[in-house]
């Protein structure tokens, strides 16, 4: 799934158009008046759909228009991409955000049909929707390319372990891995000219290589999967890269707080940053003693340490300029 930049927005909205998606077909429930109908997931069908309920929010005075779906890897771009055509707003809203709505409904039967009239109601009733804006066509490229770069990486760990106890399938795996190794290679190339190639991406990339321990692929993951770095609050930014430590207490038990959710590719790649930065950079690694000296686990070390380097990362991107700790730490 695709994380497009993301702008909070108040509730508000009258005339919503949800739809349910699947490969093929496309459930709508429409509010007000609660239409319910099927068509087919073809951009034509959506537009034709759209059109008609402009009219009608024009004629009817229906006020602030909304189109509501969830994420369904993929299949719902036909709604994205004529609501964005249209000028309407969309939200694709998270499976479990939904579920988690059906359940304070006390709906526990799960339907198509039930689905979409559920959205229609969360569409019209959660406050601070965030708001769908398309990526540009060099952030979409550059997001699939590190999705590639990543599906190779896992075939290539998958083959290298097998390797360790082949005999007759050896040659074979040899030869797999020779393969793979090679096409690594030449889409680790193309990440690289496309950067280049970009203006944005070349200088943000070029900035945030001024941490030590942040180095190309830590950028290049950046830059696909956080378009929104240099726009937001800490809380926001720590928050999308799955770093944020949420309290869980009651009463008088005070359990540990742990991060949940976020973008993974983000988190995994600022693992591997943050344990270079421990390593390479004086400040980080002062950060890491200082809380290893306060008794604190290697895990919730590495943590802090991560959530401090998104952090910065946001400072340099807002700022537009290098690292102030650069030729120091």
């Amino acid at each position: 799934m695709t994380q497009p930049t993301m702008n909070p927005t108040s509730t508000g909205f009258n005339h919503i158009v949800a739809f349910e998606v699947a490969k093929s077909s496309l459930e709508v429930c429409i509010l007000p008046g609660r239409e319910c109908l099927s068509i087919a997931n073809t951009p034509g069908q959506v537009r034709r759909l759209l059109k008609r309920e402009m009219k009608r929010n024009q004629s009817g005075g229906l006020g602030p228009m909304l189109v509501i779906c969830e994420a369904t890897g993929g299949y719902e771009r036909h709604v994205l991409e004529v609501a964005v055509e249209l000028a309407i707003d969309c939200h694709r809203a998270h499976g479990s955000a939904v579920r988690g709505y059906a359940k304070y409904r006390r709906k526990r039967a799960k339907t198509d049909a039930i689905d979409v009239d559920l959205l229609a109601d969360y569409g019209r009733q959660t406050e601070d929707l965030l708001l769908y804006h398309p990526p540009r066509p060099e952030q979409e490229t550059l997001r699939r390319l590190q999705g590639r770069r990543k599906e190779l990486q896992d075939m290539l760990l998958a083959e290298n372990c097998r390797l360790e106890h082949a005999s007759v399938e050896r040659p074979s795996l040899e030869r797999m891995i020779k393969v793979l190794d090679k096409e690594l290679k030449r889409i680790e190339g193309e990440i690289a000219r496309l950067i280049e190639a970009d203006d944005t991406f070349r200088r943000n990339a070029e900035l945030m290589q001024t941490i030590k321990g942040v180095g190309p692929v830590t950028a290049a993951t950046m830059l696909a999967y956080m378009p929104e770095l240099g726009q937001l609050k800490r809380s926001t930014v720590t928050a999308l890269a799955g770093l944020a430590p949420f309290n869980r207490d009651t009463g008088k038990m005070s359990a540990p707080r742990h991060i949940h959710g976020g973008r993974r590719p983000v988190r995994n790649c600022l693992y591997m940053a943050a344990k270079s930065a421990i390593r390479y950079s004086p400040l980080f690694k002062q950060y890491a003693d200082h809380l290893k000296a306060k008794g604190k686990s290697y895990k919730v070390v590495v943590t802090a340490v991560m959530r401090k380097l998104v952090i910065t990362l946001n400072a340099i991107i807002r700022d537009q300029e290098p690292w102030k700790h650069a030729k120091t730490a």
